[in-house]
Formats: structure tokens, C-alpha cells, sequence
């Protein structure tokens, strides 16, 4: 009753549990220490972070108390299970760049983290998860609810470490929040136990720096730029490394002045705007559209941000006359299903402006494209069927037509899991990048309430909608409550 009154947002209460963690605080002014869950607020302060979700007990009070002491600047959001503020924190990672937060206690709690933490492991989304711990040094519960949460998180995390110091709190922060964003982006881990939590220590907070991601190697952008003339019918598809790394502008301009035509996979959607006239589809399938026929048609696919965990858009044989320039900020992982001929490794936006002057240089290239044109003629007229039927139950393209009328364009999408997910990715336009939030890398059902949630707590004046199915649903239903409980429309 007292965690939950703690953080409740009608209420403010400090508890006589907490006094002495409230007074060490108030000292802080007139010394050089500082409680090291106090330092740790102020740390996610200067990060820029607004959010916490999570659910409180035992071995994190005294982090949920120092969050109350600053609740004008940070705000706990309790939820009602912990999968559901991993998700959170992984769409606010997602939306901004920047590492989303999440909370939980030991054992059950920190398990409850798993499958949202391998979600935005896969989909590349950055995150901090903070799980607490029993006393390290003077424990008298043996080994009750005890699991090793820091080699549970290895494999779906970046980075994990056990706080041993308050000592090594900052410095642990620092590295943990830029592996985070650190491409390929992604969650990471701190575990903080309750001695730790409430020990002082020095009020050390190292200064945030962004660093310049490196451009690419002039050969292999002259190189690309050769091919890119050279080819007779090439296409650009984009995928979902472009809509993180926000390459959107250099894009637009490369694909408004030269005319070529494109598509993207599903987690590329809104990196440009589907309604430009050469946008030749969605590839939420990975064979037998409308989309893939133009794909195998042509002789080279400028495969702008692939990330090897979302499903193939598009299967590339190994020895296929068509080539493939790989341009991501990352090496292809090359098997059965991707084999690129050339690799362009760099920043993404500075790499396709390269490509663009040295093509531009030159004088723009005339491409064959009729059969580009033919093709998505066939796909836009396959693609109306349906959205005016009037039948109950209700067509699922009649579902995408009235909902794309009735959201605005920087409206957001979040989907869940199933079937009816890709016929969205492929019956929806996108008009702004992550408007259409899907998850086509780890592919979890239960992740659309909250995804949607997570966006509504970010912008709170922008329309969202989320869809599930029965299953997805019913998975994380009572984050309805958490709606409720914030208001949030």
C-alpha cells in the first residue's frame, strides 16, 4: 500500500519509512555526498529522461523515493505488469533516439523483463532496464527470490552490470545509456541491490556528448554512385536501420530529383511518404506480390538500412545476375537470403547524399522504368479491393481505408501481432516516419496496448490508435487501467 500510494499521480506522500532516505537527500546541499539512488535520478535528469515506467517494491524504494523528491522533473509510471513498461521504455527509445527507461524489482519482476527486452534487442531499440537486488553484503533472506539477473539479460542486452559501489554508479550510467544508442541501438541493463541503492557517495555525473558517426569510405561511395549509373531499371528499398537513423531528407531529395522508384520492409514504413508516385509497395510478404515481381525485375537494389533481424522483405539468391549495394551503418551478415554485391558502411544519410552528388555530377540518369510503372499500376488497382465494401464482419481493407481517413498524418498506428499485421504494412500508407509502429524482428504479440501507450505518454496531443487481436490483446488488456489511471486518450 505504501509503494503504491508512493507513486500514485493523485498522491504525494512521504512515509516515516522514508525519512531517513529524505534527509540524506536535504543534506546533500551542504556536502560532497549524495545518495546514491538520488545521484542516479539525477543522472537520468541530465539524459534528458522524462519517464520511468515500472512497478515498485521492496529493493527499489529508496530509487522510487528519490524519483518522488523530484517528480517536477521525472515521472514514475506504475503499470500493471513489468513486460508492459519494457515495452514502454522501448518505444520511447524508439520514437526519440534516446534510451527509454524501465523499472522492476528482484526475481519475478526482473523476469517479467525478458521478452521485452529481447524486442528491443532484435527491433533496435534503445532502452535502460533496472532491476533491484537483495542487500549484497548482508543479506538475511538466503537465497529467497534470488535469480542471476545479469547473466539472464546477456544474450537479449547490450550491456549488463551489478552495481557493486554507489561508487561506480555514474560512470556505469554513462557507458550503459551510449552503448544504448551505439548503433546497432538497443536495451541494456543495471542492477542496483538495496544496500547499494542506499549508501552515499561522491556527486560525480559525467557530462553527455553525442558522438559523429563515421561517414563512409570515399572509394566504396564512388564505387556505389558507378553502379547506381550503370544499372538499367534500379530500385531502392528501405528498411527499418533508415527509419532510426532518421535519413529521411537525404532520401526524399534522392528519390524526387532522380526519379527512381522504391519500396521499403515493414519496419521501413514512413522513412518517405507512400504517397509519392513512385513507391511501388510494402514488402510485408517476402514472395509472390505485386511488389517482388518489379523487385526480380530489376538489376540493382540499393538496399538503403538493412537490419538482418526483421524478416527477408525480398529472398536474394546467391549467384543472381541482379545486384545488391548494401547501404547501412553496419556489415551485412550475409546467408541464404542476402548476399549484397557491394557494401557501402557508414553513416546512412551522408552516404546516400554521396551517392546523390556523384550521380547529379554526372548528369541524372535516365533509368528504364515502364515496367516499375506497370507494376504498381497493378498493385494500386489490386490494392482498392475492398475498401468501400460495406459487409459484416467488416473487410480488413475497409478496417485500413476508414482508418487512414480518420487519423491525421502525423497520426500513430501501433500494431500487435498476427496475420492481420501484414496486411496492414500493406494496405496502410505511412506519411510521416514511425507512424506505423509493427514489430517484424522479434515479432511478440502483447507489445501494441503499450507500445501505444508509451507514444501517448511521449505526445500527448497526437492521435494514436492501437490494434490487436484477441490473443495480443488479452495478453496486456489491464494496461487499459494504466490509461485510465493517467488519462490518456
Amino acid at each position: 500500500q505504501k509503494a503504491l500510494s508512493l507513486v500514485s499521480p493523485k498522491r504525494s506522500i512521504v512515509f516515516d519509512c522514508f525519512a531517513q532516505s529524505s534527509m540524506a537527500s536535504k543534506d546533500d546541499d551542504n556536502g560532497n555526498l549524495i545518495k546514491t539512488t538520488d545521484l542516479f535520478v539525477d543522472i537520468l535528469i541530465q539524459e534528458g529522461v522524462k519517464f520511468v515506467f515500472g512497478i515498485p517494491g521492496e529493493e527499489n524504494l529508496d530509487f522510487t523515493e528519490s524519483m518522488r523528491l523530484r517528480q517536477d522533473q521525472i515521472k514514475l509510471i506504475l503499470v500493471r505488469h513489468e513486460q508492459a513498461a519494457g515495452f514502454m521504455a522501448a518505444t520511447v527509445g524508439r520514437m526519440t533516439g534516446q534510451p527509454g527507461v524501465c523499472l522492476s524489482t528482484l526475481g519475478p519482476g526482473a523476469t517479467n523483463f525478458t521478452t521485452s527486452a529481447a524486442f528491443a534487442h532484435l527491433g533496435g531499440f534503445p532502452s535502460l532496464y533496472i532491476t533491484g537486488q537483495k542487500p549484497i553484503r548482508d543479506s538475511k533472506q538466503a537465497s529467497f527470490q534470488i535469480v542471476d539477473v545479469v547473466e539472464m539479460m546477456k544474450p537479449i542486452t547490450k550491456f549488463t552490470r551489478s552495481i557493486a559501489s554507489g561508487n561506480m554508479l555514474a560512470s556505469t550510467t554513462r557507458r550503459a545509456l551510449s552503448t544504448a544508442v551505439t548503433e546497432k541501438p538497443g536495451p541494456v541493463h543495471m542492477e542496483l541491490a538495496e544496500d547499494i541503492a542506499a549508501e552515499m557517495t561522491s556527486k560525480t555525473i559525467f557530462e553527455k556528448h553525442v558522438p559523429r558517426r563515421p561517414v563512409a569510405e570515399a572509394k566504396a561511395i564512388r564505387r556505389a554512385a558507378e553502379m547506381v549509373m550503370a544499372a538499367e531499371h534500379p530500385v531502392v528499398l528501405i528498411g527499418a536501420a533508415a527509419n532510426r537513423q532518421r535519413a529521411i531528407n537525404a532520401l526524399r531529395k534522392f528519390v524526387d530529383e532522380t526519379g527512381i522508384y522504391w519500396s521499403c520492409t515493414q519496419m521501413g514504413k514512413g522513412v518517405l511518404d507512400e504517397r509519392q508516385p513512385g513507391f511501388l509497395g510494402c514488402c510485408a510478404l517476402s514472395a509472390k506480390d505485386y511488389v517482388h515481381g518489379a523487385l526480380d525485375y530489376s538489376d540493382l537494389i540499393i538496399m538503403v538500412g538493412h537490419d538482418e533481424s526483421e524478416k527477408p522483405p525480398v529472398i536474394m539468391r546467391p549467384g543472381s545476375s541482379r545486384k545488391v549495394i548494401h547501404l547501412a551503418f553496419t556489415p551485412a551478415s550475409v546467408d541464404n537470403v542476402y548476399s549484397p554485391t557491394m557494401e557501402v558502411i557508414g553513416d546512412v544519410a551522408n552516404a546516400v547524399w554521396q551517392i546523390h552528388e556523384h550521380i547529379r555530377e554526372n548528369g541524372n540518369k535516365k533509368w528504364d522504368q515502364p515496367v516499375f510503372k506497370r507494376y504498381k499500376e497493378m498493385s494500386d488497382v489490386k490494392i482498392q479491393e475492398g475498401l468501400a465494401d460495406n459487409a459484416f464482419p467488416m473487410n480488413i481493407a475497409r478496417v485500413c481505408a476508414d482508418l487512414r481517413k480518420v487519423l491525421p498524418e502525423d497520426g500513430i498506428l501501433s500494431l500487435d501481432n498476427g496475420l492481420y499485421k501484414v496486411v496492414l504494412a500493406r494496405l496502410f500508407k505511412a506519411y510521416l516516419p514511425n507512424t506505423v509502429l509493427l514489430d517484424n524482428a522479434l515479432a511478440t504479440m502483447g507489445a501494441g496496448i503499450p507500445n501505444a501507450l508509451g507514444c501517448k505518454f511521449l505526445f500527448p496531443d497526437r492521435k494514436v490508435v492501437s490494434i490487436s487481436g484477441d490473443g495480443g490483446a488479452q495478453m496486456n488488456l489491464p494496461e487499459l487501467a494504466t490509461s485510465v489511471q493517467y488519462g490518456l486518450n
